[in-house]
């Protein structure tokens, strides 16, 4: 069943003074399934960062529609958007944005705290089996200046997964990583997902997108192209998506 339809969507930017019209996204359409692990790939200027900001709700398309469930995103009323994020989405970022002045527990509690309708008991039943899976127990109650950059993610990545979200947004999340810390995101990454979190991530990595099962191109604001895993073991993914990455650059067709 797909937990996230995309049909037809256009984005249109046009500048205050000039007039001058840019077209972001042209005509895009896909689905994610329920439990998918869905990569999105694309130069800079392709389109993707305007797309993963529709379908987190923080912008809205010119024309066409997005649905969660079934249910179209462009009907959730403006004050009401806040509460379906916290809800509905999970979001890690490539710069962690967690709050220094907040132990690293609090910060993963603040969208149960946000929400209102949970008390401290439930919140701490919540975190213990996230901190565990996540090898974070030992620095939940240091503050994030204490912590390394992989810590940081693997905290910012407990904070978006304590809401049990339908859909995990993920920009970047290896952007400001060493190698092992890399290893070690995108092994809790496919670990989520065995476990049945739906995932959508938009990367510049090839080696984050090789762990995905399946990678969208974007060129120009439109798909280019789409590549399933199956079978395939890391490193043929890896060299498939390497080989699509060069058509999309030199304007060819991928093989």
């Amino acid at each position: 069943m797909a937990i996230l339809q995309v049909n037809n969507v256009k984005k249109v930017f046009t500048t205050r003074f000039s007039g001058y019209r840019v077209e972001a996204l042209r005509d895009i359409s896909f689905s994610v399934e329920e439990g998918e692990y869905v990569a999105i790939m694309g130069e800079s200027g392709s389109g993707k960062t305007t797309l993963l900001n529709i379908l987190a709700t923080l912008d809205t398309p010119t024309s066409g529609e997005v649905l969660l469930d079934g249910a179209p995103m462009g009907n959730i009323k403006e004050q009401q958007l806040a509460a379906f994020r916290r809800d509905n989405l999970g979001f890690v970022f490539q710069d962690f944005n967690l709050l220094d002045t907040f132990s690293i527990r609090d910060n993963i509690y603040l969208p149960l705290v946000l929400g209102g309708k949970m008390g401290h008991a439930e919140m701490a039943r919540r975190i213990q089996p996230l901190a565990e899976q996540l090898a974070i127990l030992p620095i939940l109650d240091k503050f994030p200046y204490e912590v390394s950059g992989g810590e940081k993610q693997r905290a910012a990545v407990a904070r978006a997964l304590i809401t049990n979200p339908r859909l995990l947004l993920a920009d970047e999340p290896t952007g400001q990583l060493d190698s092992n810390a890399t290893a070690s995101l995108l092994a809790m990454f496919e670990q989520v997902n065995r476990l049945g979190q739906t995932i959508l991530m938009v990367t510049h990595s090839t080696k984050a997108a090789s762990h995905a099962g399946r990678v969208l191109f974007i060129r120009d604001g439109q798909i280019f192209h789409q590549l399933y895993r199956g079978d395939l073991g890391k490193d043929e993914m890896y060299q498939r998506i390497a080989d699509a990455q060069t058509a999309l650059m030199t304007g060819g067709v991928v093989a």
